[in-house]
């Protein structure tokens, strides 16, 4: 196999052996218990209310949509646990062999986004540390072209080398960290929400604060037209998990142990973390005059020894979080595209390289452009590839795969010449209604004559993707169910 495949194959894409099947149901939790509590997650909530939520409705939509992306997370998950593959490698069954390449990338430059944008919270940490360390704010004048000054910049910097350590030493290393950390993080909450208690007395009226929606209120009875894309937009936030969880669960132990693990691990603790948010951003209220959801801000506001131990907690959770969530994905991607020149590692500095000319900073200028832009945009994306995956692996190959014809030129899955038309066919359809809604949400000066029903599919992408993408493949592909 591999004499003819060694443009396919190589060891960090090869199929999980059982010797490496050790992640237990706890793995699984504590890793997306590490990856839930960072400081997007934490923010998340700051979008909505700013939207006119209440604090409730927007703990309760954040819940919803993480039992939500839940569902295609076990889904997918479950071919990485039978057969040990990636993502990558799993999408040759629907893409094939070659084509997979397609699904590859538009994960990893998404992943190569989020890296940049919490490296950029790292770099933003340091920031902070550093004035405090030294009793005053670091400032500066901004960087012409840039639009942040040199002392962010070098910060940024520091933290993206930082994560080089555990890109070298690889998963087992990332492993470990999650697993060590996760009980650290749940200890830090409670721990920040006795503080705000204790300097507040109370946790502020944010909490008892009704929505905008409610009668006389700004945006009464505009509750759906903001609900429906806050939570397209919530789901995009795991959107990119959901496809390469795959990357994870190829280490498990049994499919138990991905399932138990997974569906302890993701809803309620990200509920968890918005009703925190809330709480502790409604005391901000009473301390500081105004809401301060930036965990850092509060961070820096604390006293004595208090600060250096938050924001160190906080660097830590930010390093493992980036590495789990955004490091591991697009460097097998990466190594996809060619596995012969392009190992795991090399694929996480690829990853590296990439978030650095991204410049994240100015995607997270505005909660309008984190929202509609980035997290929508790409959810029109991921939705269609994960509706064509599912609909591949439940209804087309009834979760049968010939795993050693994954890494053949010329096997099961070549189709026309390594391409599955029908998946980019398939694709292309489900991406297309969404484009104009983006592209009036992105530009709008540019693109202002986007009628009503093409801006609220928009506000849909993820969900109109997925369907749209998994009826289309499934309709081209159903003649070939009887020869898979």
């Amino acid at each position: 196999m591999q004499a003819e495949s060694n443009q396919l194959w190589n060891e960090d894409l090869a199929p999980t052996s059982e010797a490496q099947r050790t992640w237990r149901w706890y793995h699984f939790a504590a890793l997306w218990v590490g990856m839930v509590m960072c400081i997007p997650a934490y923010t998340l909530s700051a979008s909505l209310i700013e939207g006119g939520m209440s604090g409730y409705q927007a703990v309760w939509t954040v819940f919803l949509a993480n039992a939500i992306v839940l569902v295609p997370m076990l889904l997918i998950g479950h071919a990485g646990a039978k057969y040990g593959i990636p993502y990558a490698v799993l999408a040759r069954t629907s893409f094939g062999v070659r084509g997979a390449r397609l699904p590859a990338l538009m994960r990893a430059i998404v992943a190569c986004g989020w890296y940049g944008i919490q490296t950029w919270f790292g770099g933003q940490m340091i920031y902070t540390l550093g004035g405090v360390l030294i009793g005053h704010p670091l400032g500066g004048d901004n960087i012409t072209g840039l639009g942040i000054n040199a002392a962010q910049l070098i910060c940024f910097l520091i933290f993206w080398g930082i994560q080089f350590w555990y890109i070298f030493h690889g998963m087992e290393s990332i492993r470990q960290l999650e697993t060590y950390t996760a009980p650290l993080k749940i200890l830090i909450c409670f721990v920040l929400l006795a503080w705000v208690y204790n300097k507040a007395g109370s946790f502020g009226a944010l909490l008892d604060q009704p929505s905008q929606f409610v009668e006389g209120g700004k945006k009464a009875g505009q509750f759906w037209t903001t609900f429906w894309p806050s939570l397209t937009a919530m789901i995009g936030f795991w959107a990119t998990l959901a496809l390469n969880i795959p990357d994870f669960t190829r280490f498990a132990k049994s499919q138990k142990d991905q399932i138990l693990g997974q569906t302890v691990g993701l809803p309620a603790p990200m509920g968890l973390l918005a009703l925190m948010a809330v709480i502790v951003t409604s005391a901000t209220v009473v301390l500081y005059g105004k809401a301060l959801w930036d965990p850092v801000d509060v961070a820096s506001r604390m006293t004595g020894a208090a600060v250096l131990i938050a924001l160190v907690i906080l660097l830590i959770d930010t390093v493992s979080v980036n590495l789990a969530a955004n490091l591991v994905g697009p460097a097998y991607d990466f190594s996809a595209l060619n596995p012969k020149l392009i190992s795991y590692k090399t694929g996480g500095y690829i990853t590296a390289g990439i978030a650095l000319v991204m410049m994240p900073w100015k995607i997270l200028e505005t909660t309008q452009g984190y929202i509609f832009t980035w997290l929508i945009g790409y959810s029109a994306l991921l939705g269609p590839i994960a509706g064509i995956l599912i609909i591949d692996y439940y209804f087309i190959r009834q979760t049968k795969i010939n795993v050693p014809d994954l890494y053949l030129e010329h096997g099961q899955y070549s189709y026309q010449k390594g391409w599955n038309m029908a998946a980019v066919i398939a694709f292309a359809i489900g991406v297309i209604p969404n484009i104009p809604g983006f592209l009036n949400a992105a530009f709008p000066a540019s693109f202002p004559e986007v009628s009503a029903v093409l801006k609220t599919i928009y506000t849909y992408a993820w969900f109109v993707g997925l369907a749209i993408s998994g009826i289309v493949y499934f309709v081209l592909m159903r003649n070939k169910r009887a020869s898979v």
